[in-house]
């Protein structure tokens, strides 16, 4: 499956490597036809399916955890929480899915800079999105980060929409990072330099 989103780019790589073959030459067709074969890589949308048990959470994201940081607050999830930092390169899977089973309560989109998604600071000063998904036994909040290519953050939920764990919510668009802040009594089960798949790698489990 490819993600609808991605049908422009495809069909607009592929008009342009017929324009070139007719007016340049065949082999000017080369370069868009390759960036058409990237493009329906990039925005492929595999199925995928999370273990069902309610105490365990999924990442949201295909790519590596990059850190876990402690701290003292977060406007959502309140008190004491830990925030796990996932990039996701222009080679990994780019649709977001959702930790776990619960409703939207918040969503804030943040204007901001687009520094590279791998660096300590993009958390605060790039374009983000954030939703808080909250059931009866957690609130978790999950930030999409834009990045250097990554310009446009995509959401296919609003407020009060029910997520369903591992389900689909949206995507980031050509490498970036995501967060996932959640509370100290969800005991974190990845580690720095661990590679997840969305809605498949377990990366906590709620005590």
């Amino acid at each position: 499956m490819i993600v609808r989103d991605g049908y422009s780019y495809i069909l607009t790589a592929l008009l342009l490597a017929v324009l070139f073959a007719f007016t340049i030459h065949p082999y000017a067709a080369v370069v868009p036809l390759v960036f058409a074969v990237y493009f329906a890589y990039f925005f492929r949308n595999p199925e995928r399916t999370s273990d069902q048990d309610d105490s365990l959470l999924v990442s949201p994201a295909d790519g590596t955890v990059m850190e876990i940081i402690p701290l003292d607050h977060d406007d959502f999830v309140t008190g004491p929480c830990n925030k796990i930092v996932i990039f996701m390169s222009v080679f990994d899977v780019h649709v977001n899915r959702s930790p776990m089973t619960g409703k939207v309560m918040v969503q804030q989109y943040i204007c901001g800079r687009f520094k590279p998604a791998y660096k300590d600071s993009v958390g605060f000063v790039n374009e983000r999105h954030m939703i808080g998904i909250a059931n009866d036994k957690v609130r978790i909040s999950v930030i999409q980060v834009a990045g250097i290519l990554a310009r446009r953050i995509v959401s296919w939920v609003t407020l009060d929409d029910e997520l369903e764990k591992g389900e689909r919510y949206g995507m980031i668009k050509f490498g970036s990072c995501l967060e996932i802040v959640v509370p100290q009594n969800v005991e974190v089960m990845v580690e720095p330099g661990q590679k997840t798949r969305a809605g498949e790698t377990v990366i906590g489990r709620i005590n």
